[in-house]
């Protein structure tokens, strides 16, 4: 197995500059992270570490809080290495304080079954979160070590991870086990290379390989029946693995921790798996938008083409995320822009939906259409929120959003890759460089190499699957070379300028034919963005509305949204009803009109409003 050993940038090393990513950064300072400490210190979570809670008494800690606080923890830490704060970081030192405390002197930590049912550790690995909780704390750990040099917290979760590594595993005096939801796999691979303890990446091999292993631990030992092991990814070993199946953020999680596997031990059987899993989702089971997850029961993903757009639907925020996280292992390992493509789409649409321009409300379930008849399942709802029981979906934003710089760039000891060519200014350990112009609305893009570390830095700009016509230029000269993996790679020296046109043209976007939700409909694409309808913008209705794709679009602003959106605006015709009959054999007059559509991830920002994406066209 022959893997390029990229990594992602470190998030001190970009500096945004660009609206879109900005905003959303200062938006998770200054309202994501305070609301949701707000509500962790309020609905008892930080509180739970005291381990104070009696029966009886109320904010009895659930299995899953501990990680809740773990992801708000993780995102302080990405915070404070833009944003230094005095007063967030002492409040963020003290709730590590509490955690430590709460410390068993084996090493174990889970506030839940320390206090409510200490009886039942270990005893359901299936149904309860105690991995997964582990997972989370241990990547708060590497985050306070690895961008704000704190050892605290990371001492605690070696702790625990040591303890782990005692109890589970094949050696004699060990018990067999894995995860019921995944995430503890890629927890460890990022406290092996935080440490360099060879035991964290054995450990996160031992519960890859251990998922589907007969005799099934689940079925044989948990009593799960056959279709809840398929929901959990563990029906039959990962590497003989073929679709993506069952839980849709479970799924993502364990393909992460196992691209992570598979590039650190050259496993290409595994390697391979995460190629055919990916292609699952990406060619049969995604959405548009970059999100996944086709059914609220189970939220999971069901079968090829099964992608309807309300109601039944889940596309829910973490199961994005995690897609992001998985594919951007895989565009590391390989250099492949198929990869990146994925993760900008995700981003841009699937992610930055579910939250808020103010950075205070989310959805966990993001719709492609709502209409009046819309029903909500599984925390879907017609307005983002402010918290949710289930709140992995606000507290999994606190750590992605500032984390969303390192997905601009990939590096390695003696390459740089340009991945999303956001305004940017990065400085790393190859040299200095600045990425000016106005992506995702505008494709111009310049970039300066203010130092370079070497002479003729390879340097490679993606040219991203959207776009089917580009220019670039290197210090004025036209580069004629062609893109390999979807990037152009050129070498560069200090004072160099490369000059890159991206076109991006209004696309009308059709699905497969064996999509039924989405017959004689189209969706709308300019660059990397999706786009979508909302009745605030199109007061004739939605659902009547027909677009006549065969008249020119235009590029509008549209009052109430950021002022670098674009919006687009076209012809379309309105269906009328001759009466309020349920059913007629009378034909629908048509009325001209017009019609706007806005970027999808910011629908929902400036009030109650339906909405769709898909469109009837004639």
């Amino acid at each position: 197995m022959k893997t390029r050993n990229l990594s992602l940038a470190s998030i001190p090393e970009v500096k945004v500059n660009d609206k879109v990513f900005k905003q959303r950064i200062e938006a998770c300072y200054k309202a994501t992270i305070p609301s949701s400490l707000k509500q962790c210190k309020e609905t008892g979570r930080i509180d739970a570490f005291k381990l104070d809670w009696k029966p009886g008494m109320d904010k009895e800690p659930h299995v899953f809080w501990d990680s809740d606080l773990a992801k708000v923890l993780e995102g302080v830490a990405n915070i404070l290495a833009i944003y230094p704060d005095a007063d967030l970081e002492k409040q963020y030192d003290e709730i590590i304080d509490l955690i430590a405390s709460a410390q068993q002197p084996d090493g174990y930590l889970n506030t839940h079954f320390t206090v409510v049912r200490p009886e039942r550790r270990w005893k359901s690995l299936y149904h309860d979160h105690e991995l997964y909780c582990a997972g989370h704390m241990i990547e708060a750990g590497v985050a306070a070590y690895e961008l704000l040099g704190k050892k605290k917290l990371l001492d605690v979760v070696c702790k625990y991870a040591d303890y782990i590594d005692s109890v589970f595993g094949d050696e004699e005096g060990k018990r067999r086990g894995a995860p019921g939801h995944e995430e503890i796999e890629l927890a460890l691979i990022r406290l092996y290379k935080a440490t360099g303890n060879e035991r964290y990446l054995k450990l996160s091999k031992y519960f890859i390989d251990e998922r589907g292993r007969a005799p099934n631990f689940f079925v044989e030992v948990e009593g799960i029946n056959d279709w809840d092991v398929i929901n959990h990814q563990a029906h039959i070993l990962v590497r003989e693995q073929t679709d993506a199946v069952g839980h849709s953020v479970r799924a993502v999680y364990l393909y992460s921790g196992m691209a992570d596997v598979a590039a650190l031990t050259n496993d290409d059987a595994l390697f391979q798996a995460c190629e055919r899993l990916y292609k699952s989702i990406t060619q049969k089971r995604m959405y548009i938008t970059g999100g996944i997850g086709s059914a609220f029961w189970g939220e999971k993903f069901t079968k090829d083409y099964d992608l309807t757009n309300s109601t039944l639907m889940y596309a829910e925020s973490c199961a994005a995320i995690g897609l992001v996280r998985f594919a951007s292992r895989m565009l590391n390992i390989t250099g492949d822009a198929n990869y990146a493509d994925t993760m900008e789409r995700s981003i841009f649409n699937g992610i930055l939906s579910g939250i808020s321009l103010s950075g205070e409300n989310f959805y966990y379930t993001n719709y492609l259409e709502l209409n009046d008849t819309t029903g909500f399942y599984n925390f879907g709802s017609r307005e983002r929120q402010p918290w949710f029981h289930c709140s992995c979906c606000p507290t999994n934003f606190c750590r992605f959003i500032p984390e969303m710089l390192q997905y601009v760039w990939s590096i390695s000891d003696d390459e740089l890759l340009l991945n999303i060519p956001v305004a940017n200014s990065y400085k790393n350990k190859l040299g200095e460089f600045e990425v000016c112009g106005g992506y995702p609305y505008d494709g111009k893009i310049t970039i300066s190499v203010k130092d370079s570390a070497k002479e003729n830095l390879p340097l490679s700009i993606r040219i991203p699957g959207w776009c089917d016509k580009y220019t670039l230029a290197q210090n004025g000269k036209s580069v004629e070379t062609k893109p390999e993996n979807g990037y152009v790679k050129l070498f560069v020296n200090t004072g160099d300028t490369i000059e890159c046109n991206l076109e991006m043209p209004i696309k009308v976007m059709r699905s497969n034919l064996k999509v039924p939700s989405n017959t004689g409909r189209i969706a709308l694409m300019r660059g990397p963005l999706v786009y979508a309808c909302e009745a605030i913008d199109n007061p004739n209705g939605l659902i009547n509305m027909i677009i006549d794709k065969n008249s020119s679009f235009e590029l509008v602003k549209v009052d109430g949204l950021p002022e670098e959106t674009i919006c687009i605006k076209g012809k379309a015709f309105y269906e009328q009803a001759q009466d309020d009959a349920l059913y007629t054999d009378k034909t629908f007059d048509q009325i001209p009109g017009e019609f706007v559509a806005i970027p999808y991830a910011l629908w929902s920002n400036r009030g109650d409003t339906n909405m769709s994406v898909w469109i009837r066209s004639n």
